[in-house]
């Protein structure tokens, strides 16, 4: 039986090739006993394919600190993100948290580049610290791609060439409230779609917010998050987008355009977090720190 973390990392039921960076408490190649064809990997920029880093943000790896209730398979290694009192996002004068992207394991990324999957799953767990102030919201890392660097930057209020990305990052909302925070290609097909699942809102010039309250995350606590995308085929709108958090499936939207060419293709994880929104209202009012382990990710199809 796989461990729990692992499990609800990897909530399908087959898949062609996984990796992870989470280690069992008993042995890290623990994992490959189950056939499942994981690639067991280091939370290392070097053999995750880490790329585009914001050079004035850290992701120093730590020993996280102990949750409220300890478990043998806490993760023993994070990623810590740092939101300095004051800070917002990157673009403001006190940025916070962190921002780069990445494609997991060397295999993984060679299937992305050359072999064009049309359907992955990519995860991780977070902890945000005891006492966390979850102000009016913040970005959590998602899936991306697109066609070539047109993949990148498809955020941030964006419009030229949103037809040739996407980007399905989450947020955090006040109280800890979740939602997927979607940046398709702009038509009525995907808006009608997405808006579909309850709780969900648009404007005019951000991304989509779908299913605000779908879960809440606790501070103090490890929360696992898993995102499938099922890109559609050119000229139809059969694209999917599947949330699952702690292995229950909160959020599953069908009948999506993901891409209208077919060198759209998905890249891997837009992993960024930070505070806002752009304006001082949406910062963090004292210094507080986040952290991210057991990345993780496979090609479906």
């Amino acid at each position: 039986m796989l461990p729990t973390p692992l499990a609800q990392l990897f909530p399908i039921s087959s898949f062609e090739l996984g990796f992870t960076t989470f280690a069992h408490s008993e042995s890290p190649t623990s994992i490959t006993d189950h056939n499942l064809n994981i690639i067991s990997v280091p939370l290392r920029d070097s053999s995750l394919g880490v790329h585009k880093n914001t050079p004035f943000l850290t992701h120093d790896v730590v020993c996280p600190p102990p949750s409220i209730h300890p478990s043998s398979d806490d993760p023993r290694l994070a990623w810590e993100a740092k939101y300095p009192k004051g800070s917002c996002s990157p673009s403001t004068k006190t940025p916070g948290g962190m921002g780069f992207y990445l494609g997991g394991s060397e295999k993984i990324v060679d299937l992305l580049k050359h072999g064009h999957p049309t359907e992955a799953i990519f995860g991780y767990r977070v902890m945000f610290e005891k006492g966390w102030d979850w102000v009016k919201g913040g970005k959590l890392p998602g899936i991306y791609g697109g066609i070539g660097d047109a993949a990148y930057g498809c955020s941030g209020g964006r419009q030229k060439n949103r037809c040739k990305c996407f980007d399905v990052r989450l947020m955090w909302r006040r109280d800890g409230l979740g939602e997927l925070y979607a940046y398709l290609p702009i038509n009525e097909t995907n808006t009608n779609a997405l808006l579909a699942v309850p709780h969900s809102t648009t404007n005019h010039q951000y991304g989509i917010s779908v299913g605000c309250g779908a879960w809440a995350f606790e501070p103090g606590v490890w929360t696992t998050v898993a995102e499938r995308i099922k890109l559609n085929d050119i000229g139809k709108h059969n694209g999917e987008l599947q949330l699952w958090i702690n292995g229950v499936s909160v959020i599953h939207a069908k009948g999506l355009i993901f891409r209208e060419d077919e060198k759209s293709h998905i890249k891997g994880m837009h992993f960024q977090t930070f505070f806002g929104g752009h304006e001082p209202d949406w910062a963090s009012p004292k210094d507080q720190h986040a952290w991210f382990a057991d990345v993780s990710g496979a090609i479906i199809r």
